[in-house]
């Protein structure tokens, strides 16, 4: 038996960044991960996106927030990796508009309600910077046996939205590293190889942890950052039945290919966000493209039962994932073997993470991350250590939402947006957020 101020369960990318901050804030917590290293789950497999729009003020604020210091990131982390720091690489993004679309005009206004930058780019200007783009409108996106796939109408999008201060970082696993190392310094430890079996109670509140090998852990506060195993962790507190928005694993395939022929895309890659054709892709070392699904309402949705056993092997969704963004990209360089990453994303039901507190006292959640949360990272870790100390302290967050100041952009989030009791968001309802 070992005690600590705070068990986080979960060394991913969040996960560490909630240790980080937490033992920055004083407290000395003690990170359980199940996997060998820091980063090893989901964000290992994250596309590692940075981007300031999502379909809500809240998650935008956070994201440009996020932005500025993924922009200074060796210094957040303190230089404290002996491996180098991750790095941030600014290639910009473009929001698609096809014509009416909802999404974007919803994007358009937040981001000059929020005063983040963006251009407006019209069909002409498209033409003219990315002329290796097909701009003729495909949608609604459809699987491969449709009617119609990859048929263009006489009709062209309507230009799109660009976002100078976009891009994706290089190495995920390294980022939660960094993290992982800046939280050593400040007393925060690490193990690995440890599976949570129990979440331990007394007197009415968490006590800390059991682990599979027979550890026991005490501890006044437990945070649950496990990724697509958290949902099974709550039930294990049993504080899954206070929650209105819920939270399960997802089976996501994410495709490598080469790049499209003629274009250098260490110039001229950048992330593109479609709904038109229902993905998105950014550039990857090697002149190659990361190609993802933004879940257009014809794919179906693989959930998962058990995280611990899935089918890894690629499907068909990669075939039609890489096929809906050649009608976009002509050129794109479509391999005859599949190539990318089968993961599982931990989703929640409007693609809004939790952050919270919740009915047994004591115990928090971050749940709901993967997919589309890598990028608020630095954000997550300081809110929820804010929102700990506040209701460690005796404040009452289910009736009072906390109030969260962003330093680096002046604005404020309010907290209540990410809480478990919430009503369904009218977001993307996809990756986008």
């Amino acid at each position: 038996m070992s005690s600590a101020d705070v068990v986080v369960i979960g060394a991913g990318v969040i996960g560490c960044s909630i240790a980080f901050e937490l033992a920055k804030s004083g407290l000395a917590p003690v990170v359980v991960d199940k996997l060998p290293a820091a980063g090893y789950g989901s964000t290992s497999s994250s596309s590692a996106i940075i981007r300031s729009f999502y379909s809500t003020r809240a998650g935008s604020a956070m994201a440009w927030e996020s932005t500025q210091i993924w922009k200074n990131w060796a210094d957040y982390t303190e230089h404290a990796d002996e491996r180098g720091a991750a790095t941030y690489r600014q290639t910009g993004c473009l929001l698609i508009n096809s014509r009416k679309d909802e999404f974007v005009e919803v994007i358009r206004a937040m981001m000059i309600e929020t005063g983040i930058p963006f251009e407006d780019w019209s069909t002409d200007v498209l033409a003219d910077k990315l002329p290796w783009l097909d701009l003729h409108l495909y949608g609604p996106p459809r699987l491969l046996e449709d009617e119609g796939f990859a048929e263009p109408a006489d009709t062209l999008v309507d230009g799109a939205l660009y976002f100078p201060e976009a891009g994706y970082v290089n190495d995920p696993q390294l980022a939660a590293h960094n993290l992982q190392c800046a939280a050593e310094i400040h007393g925060a430890t690490f193990r690995f190889n440890a599976e949570v079996k129990a979440i331990r109670q007394r007197n009415g509140r968490v006590d800390g942890v059991d682990l599979a090998d027979g550890t026991i852990i005490t501890a006044p506060i437990v945070v649950n950052v496990g990724g697509p195993h958290s949902s099974y962790i709550n039930k294990l507190a049993g504080v899954d039945k206070d929650m209105t928005v819920r939270h399960r694993p997802l089976r996501k395939e994410v495709c490598y290919v080469p790049g499209p022929t003629g274009v250098d895309l260490e110039d001229q890659g950048l992330f593109i966000a479609d709904m038109d054709v229902g993905g998105y892709c950014r550039p990857e070392t090697g002149n190659r493209l990361v190609v993802g699904s933004t879940e257009p309402a014809c794919d179906a949705l693989t959930w998962v039962d058990d995280p611990d056993d899935y089918n890894t092997g690629f499907s068909e969704q990669w075939n039609v994932q890489v096929m809906r963004m050649a009608m976009r990209i002509p050129t794109l360089g479509i391999p005859g073997q599949a190539s990318g990453i089968v993961a599982l994303y931990d989703a929640s039901e409007d693609w809004v993470p939790i952050y919270d507190r919740s009915d047994l006292p004591g115990y928090y959640m971050a749940c709901g991350t993967s997919g589309n949360q890598f990028k608020n990272a630095p954000v997550a870790g300081a809110l929820m250590t804010a929102l700990i100390k506040a209701c460690e302290a005796g404040h009452d967050h289910d009736r009072q939402p906390l109030q969260f100041d962003l330093a680096h952009t002046g604005q404020s989030l309010d907290l209540g947006n990410f809480s478990r009791r919430r009503s369904i968001h009218q977001s993307s309802f996809s990756v986008l957020g």
